[in-house]
């Protein structure tokens, strides 16, 4: 337990440290690599919690495919050589405000639910398998599955249609 314990604080502390070294990094591309550490810690947390299957589904789609992304189109518009642009003055206010609200609400029903809250129940021994992944999406959400395909089909199309040059 105390080993357990150990590693999760560990892997916390890295993951709350690269998400803030994402949110206040000066330069496109560092928080773009700290948001890659933080990818890999959420991994780590799903091997963890015995889901191997998506741990290698965090890492592969969103800290392999999506960051490649992500520093692609970095790169391509230049977008680490932009400097800051100043906030208006009220920016800050309203977002401690609305900061202090959601923190609020969080204490309220952390606190005054718990005994609203189920029970805990035991993971079976295939939770987070391909074959249960699979069965879940494409018996329960086959609606929203395939309204996802349709629509990345969508955004495939606008963009081809988007970026080709009729030849003159």
């Amino acid at each position: 337990m105390a080993n357990d314990l150990i590693l999760f604080l560990g892997l916390s502390t890295v993951a709350i440290g690269s998400a803030l070294g994402m949110l206040f990094g000066r330069n496109a591309i560092y928080s773009a690599l700290f948001l890659i550490m933080n990818f890999g810690t959420v991994a780590v947390f799903y091997l963890i919690l015995d889901a191997p299957f998506i741990a290698l589904t965090q890492i592969t789609v969103y800290a392999g495919a999506i960051m490649v992304l992500f520093l692609f189109v970095i790169m391509l518009l230049g977008a680490e050589q932009i400097g800051r642009v100043p906030a208006a003055r009220w920016f800050r206010p309203v977002a401690l405000f609305l900061g202090a609200i959601m923190l609020i609400e969080s204490f309220y029903i952390i606190f005054s639910q718990h005994a609203n809250l189920p029970a805990a129940t035991g993971i079976s021994a295939t939770f987070g398998s391909p074959r249960e992944v699979g069965l879940v999406l494409f018996d329960k959400y086959l609606l929203p599955f395939e309204m996802t395909s349709v629509l990345l089909l969508a955004a495939m199309i606008g963009a081809i249609v988007l970026t080709h040059r009729k030849n003159r």
